[in-house]
């Protein structure tokens, strides 16, 4: 790797990390000797990048630093070209719509080192099955997850069973031919998956449920963490 390609990535490292990130870490992911770390660190604060911190403590990249636009490398490229070629074939209608302006921006404004990986990219994914229609507007559902608001729904489950809820949605989940919807339900008082296909109706409540969107997910995810008993 050139010095220069490796000056980039420690600030990508810094940039992506919430906590101190040790020159030993970064020596192991970069492949180098922690030596070579201490040096390119001590270079980049040289030249004005905003990084505090001390050997054996880590160092962190002060917030509101920021590189040119689209300092990306032919592997950052393709991530992106693979994630929204993924969104685009699977996502709800507003995602996938979004996922193909994403693509259409990136090739407008990509230096023209990067243009080959866009026009000729060595990933791909492979065309998705039908999938079943959202019962309920999924960009709506993304909305009220941010603001902390409520939806009533009817729902009907594997069984056929209809029943009606009132839930505190947390996170939309995609997959190959279904869409998901994690929700606290209150009829359950626990959390529940929805199958986005199974709503029959969706009313959007301007209620709010009381408990940060953040907090929310916390919780969802460590019980979704549990190993079963």
């Amino acid at each position: 790797m050139r010095r220069a390609d490796r000056l980039f990535q420690i600030i990508q490292i810094l940039r992506r990390s919430p906590r101190p990130v040790t020159a030993m870490a970064m020596a192991h992911e970069l492949e180098v000797s922690p030596r070579t770390i201490y040096r390119d660190v001590a270079d980049l604060v040289a030249r004005r990048i905003p990084i505090n911190g001390e050997a054996g403590f880590g160092y962190v990249l002060e917030p509101g630093f920021d590189m040119p636009p689209l300092s990306l490398t032919v592997d950052e490229m393709e991530a992106a070209l693979l994630g929204a070629q993924w969104v685009a074939g699977r996502g709800d209608p507003v995602l996938a719509r979004a996922a193909r302006d994403l693509v259409a921006k990136l090739t407008a404004v990509a230096p023209d080192a990067l243009r080959a990986a866009i026009a000729t990219p060595t990933i791909g994914t492979h065309e998705s099955g039908a999938t079943p229609p959202d019962g309920l507007d999924l960009a709506r559902v993304r909305d009220w997850i941010r603001t902390g608001r409520k939806i009533r729904i009817t729902y009907r489950d594997e069984r056929g069973w209809v029943s009606e809820r009132t839930i505190w949605p947390v996170v939309i989940g995609y997959f190959e031919s279904a869409r998901t919807m994690a929700a606290w339900c209150e009829l359950r008082q626990d959390f529940r998956q929805f199958r986005t296909a199974r709503v029959r109706d969706a009313e959007f409540l301007d209620e709010r449920h009381g408990e940060r969107p953040a907090a929310l997910r916390r919780r969802w995810q460590r019980q979704w963490a549990r190993p079963p008993a």
